[in-house]
């Protein structure tokens, strides 16, 4: 699939299929709140037995107790995506308790507002643990698991943004704007590595627009008037993005440039 596809997440995906998907393991990091919640909740809700990976583990145990009753399952597993050990821990439970896993969508990313001239250190460093170090590592984890458990047929998504095709017009992002623009390199050097494998796992990266989540209210200093301006992205409509991801065929790719989740004035 080649070119830019402007995604609506009120557009059906029913003319593909989650069914193939039914009852295999999917792995959400960030996923107790916001866009990570919203997606560990659809994933349930279409039969994938999914370990939602986040620091407030709790908040993923309530919303798994929300989801009682659906075709699916939320595990909810501690854990801090900028630590390697944390994340060594998480594949291992998943192996041990659950044998496989067929889908990745690295989600937990955090956002500082940040100068280059004065900016602090350590949001620069938490920004790139998470959004590359860390999402490496959980690519590079799951993998392994799907070749050694025989899976061909995997997905890994990363949940990336807009800046990751340019600089925003907003002061002080341009070290998330960078390690958001890292996301994208990472995805097509991990899709060229597969082809050159032989493997058929996909990877896609998703690039939404402004989400109305926690994160962002923080490092805007809960400024609403931001919100107030804009008709600005919910959680479900990224949700729905990898829905829409994962129904497609097999043979379909969709490729890093071609998955931009837009909103609409």
């Amino acid at each position: 699939m080649t070119g830019r596809l402007r995604f609506e997440s009120r557009q059906s995906v029913n003319q593909y299929t989650m069914e193939r998907w039914s009852g295999r393991v999917a792995l959400v990091t960030g996923a107790s709140a916001g866009i990570g919640a919203a997606i560990a909740q659809e994933l349930v809700k279409n039969g994938l037995i999914v370990v939602g990976l986040a620091r407030r583990a709790k908040l993923v145990e309530e919303l798994s107790a929300q989801l009682k009753g659906a075709p699916g399952k939320l595990h909810a597993l501690k854990g801090d995506v900028s630590k390697e050990e944390d994340i060594l821990a998480a594949f291992d439970w998943v192996k041990k308790n659950l044998g496989r896993i067929d889908v990745l969508v690295n989600n937990a990313g955090v956002l500082y507002t940040t100068s280059l001239t004065d900016g602090e250190t350590s949001h620069w460093k938490q920004m790139f643990d998470l959004h590359v170090i860390g999402l490496s590592i959980c690519t590079r984890e799951a993998f392994k698991l799907m070749k050694e458990k025989g899976v061909d047929d995997g997905h890994i998504i990363h949940i990336n943004s807009v800046p990751a095709n340019s600089l925003t017009d907003v002061n002080d992002l341009t070290q998330y704007d960078a390690s958001k623009q890292a996301v994208t390199v990472l995805t097509e050097g991990l899709q060229r590595e597969l082809v050159q494998l032989g493997s058929k796992i996909r990877v896609t990266s998703i690039k939404p627009g402004c989400v109305e989540t926690n994160t962002l209210r923080i490092a805007l200093h809960h400024d609403e008037k931001v919100f107030a301006n804009i008709a600005a992205l919910k959680g479900k409509d990224i949700a729905d993005a990898v829905l829409y991801t994962l129904s497609t065929p097999p043979h379909v790719q969709v490729s890093p440039e071609s998955l931009l989740v837009c909103w609409f004035l």
